[in-house]
């Protein structure tokens, strides 16, 4: 008979592996590495942007009360509409040097709070809306190393509140949704009538929960949108106001849009000198019906496993299913230089809101889109943080992605709650920055930026590459547009497989790439972009370049 001591050791083993999530119980994990970069930047990063100067703008919201940032000088924000502290002499922005690992305090004077944006063609952040009276405001931001915001009341038309921005090929931002609104505008203003009618937006809104807000939208290759919300898309004629396809509902109809908040990518654009470029869509994890209103009782229920693809060029194109290692809400997509996908943050139950997400999952997870369906998914190794409701994201300019934010509270939060407020900014490496990479990496010899390159024109690169066989067909150049982050939607997120026309040797260990631009604004708009050469999936430091 076994002893008492043993019989308790065993009990104690079995309550230990009840306690903790089935999903959570990894048999691998697999490569990439972390990086405490921060404790505390003194707010939480709700929102990202990485700018051409490589630094990161960053906000929450101001109606949080007191950050743990001081504005500099004795500067105080006097806001009498503020509904948590009308005179705030503390930040609630602040710009991020990455390569100096520093950050300085910004000013906004309205509240930025669940807002989004994008980079103008010439390098500025136009970033809009937000609650309260943040909400029809336009803030511009200038990369310079004392800038700060310049807000323009009036900016929007309508009040803007969970909506999403892309640029257009002309240089405009649309700007679609947002809570109770169901159409869509532009900015910088051009037209009198500029709130347009979108019934796809109302057409898709559950009651009650709306499950439609943040829609994914993504410019395609003919120049129009794909615009996808609660469970399925259209393509839409933003220029006419038509819809030019709908898409079948994603198998299972579950809501993916927040608060379900999966997330979404516009998979590598490649072969852009074909005649036809194909454009796919991935959409991955979410909670499922119902979860929303559970979770406002304390019952929080699994989230998504699955992630779903479709060719949105197809002429009859279908969703293909696709079962996750990790089931995932709140998570981010971020799209390596390599082309490989990175999905982290979120939570394994419940759902985006106030409390209502929990089993935080710290482990990435890798996605390569080009491998077969069977072998796409790689676990990463974890974090130490919980990332939940209100994670950021972001990809740096060498190879890092950037993780920050996670406050599941009304105000900061940091003692007796389940996920404290966080403050900390890390850095996740993928795999391919580990050292034993070395001699594969390539190191971009010149030009070290390209001030401005043209559509449809030919560029050489030059590279270092200590390998001892470079073959031509190992070797691919990429282009990708930084994103406006925030609430699991990387916004004109995109990257652009350039691959090479040419490889010449041109010395010891020194190579000439050459590659040809994409041909117009509907496959990659005018603006800042950063450049990478990759061997055998390997990718350089960026450059900045900028497409005109």
């Amino acid at each position: 008979m076994a002893s008492p001591s043993f019989i308790f050791s065993i009990l104690l083993l079995q309550l230990l592996f009840a306690s903790l999530p089935s999903h959570h119980i990894l048999t691998s994990a697999a490569d990439g590495s972390w990086q405490l970069l921060q404790k505390s930047i003194g707010i939480s990063a709700m929102h990202m942007q990485l700018l051409r100067n490589d630094r990161v703008i960053m906000f929450d919201r101001t109606d949080f009360g007191p950050s743990n940032l001081s504005l500099p000088n004795g500067k105080c924000r006097n806001d009498q509409t503020d509904t948590a502290l009308q005179v705030d002499c503390t930040a609630h922005s602040v710009e991020y040097d990455v390569f100096a690992n520093k950050f300085r305090a910004l000013t906004v004077q309205t509240d930025v709070w669940c807002s989004s944006g994008a980079i103008m063609p010439d390098g500025n952040l136009f970033q809009t809306g937000g609650f309260n009276d943040g909400e029809r405001r336009v803030r511009v931001f200038s990369p310079c190393r004392t800038c700060d915001w310049n807000e323009i009341p009036n900016g929007l038309t309508a009040k803007r509140w969970y909506a999403s921005n892309h640029i257009l090929p002309d240089g405009r931002q649309i700007i679609v949704g947002g809570r109770g609104q169901f159409n869509y505008e532009f900015i910088p203003k051009n037209i009198v009538a500029n709130k347009i009618n979108l019934p796809f937006l109302s057409e898709t809104n559950d009651k009650g929960i709306e499950n439609n807000l943040y829609p994914f939208v993504f410019l395609n290759v003919d120049g129009n949108l794909f615009i996808f919300a609660n469970n399925r898309a259209i393509l839409f004629d933003y220029v006419n106001n038509i819809v030019v396809k709908k898409y079948p509902m994603i198998p299972g109809g579950e809501p993916r849009s927040y608060p379900s908040t999966g997330s979404a990518v516009l998979l590598p654009l490649k072969n852009l000198k074909a005649s036809a470029i194909e454009a796919e869509v991935l959409v991955c994890g979410g909670a499922p019906k119902g979860s929303y209103l559970q979770s406002l009782k304390g019952t929080f229920l699994a989230t998504l496993d699955t992630c779903a693809r479709i060719k949105i060029t197809d002429s009859n194109p279908k969703w293909v299913m696709e079962t996750m290692p990790l089931a995932r809400v709140m998570g981010d997509m971020i799209l390596l230089p390599n082309g490989n996908v990175l999905l982290i943050n979120g939570a394994g139950s419940g759902t985006a809101g106030w409390e209502q997400g929990r089993d935080p999952v710290m482990s990435p997870v890798l996605y390569r889109p080009d491998n077969d369906i069977s072998s796409r998914f790689e676990v990463q190794n974890p974090t130490t943080i919980p990332r939940m409701y209100h994670s950021t994201a972001a990809l740096l300019r060498d190879g890092r992605v950037l993780v920050g934010g996670s406050n599941p509270h009304a105000f900061y939060n940091f003692t007796g709650v389940l996920f404290p407020t966080e403050l900390s900014l890390e850095a996740f490496s993928p795999a391919y920055l580990d050292a034993k990479f070395d001699n594969l990496r390539p190191t971009i010899i010149a030009p070290k930026s390209m001030s401005g390159i043209r559509y449809r024109k030919k560029y050489t690169i030059q590279v270092a590459i200590n390998s001892d066989k470079v073959d031509e067909s190992s070797v691919s150049v990429t282009m990708f547009a930084p994103a406006f982050n925030t609430h699991s939607f990387s916004m004109n997120q995109r990257l652009l497989v350039l691959g090479n026309d040419k490889l010449t040797a041109v010395g010891n260990s020194t190579y000439n790439v050459e590659a040809t631009t994409p041909r117009s604004g509907n496959v990659a708009p005018s603006g800042f972009y950063l450049l990478f050469v990759v061997h055998q999936g390997i990718p350089s430091q960026g450059i900045w370049v900028k497409l005109r």
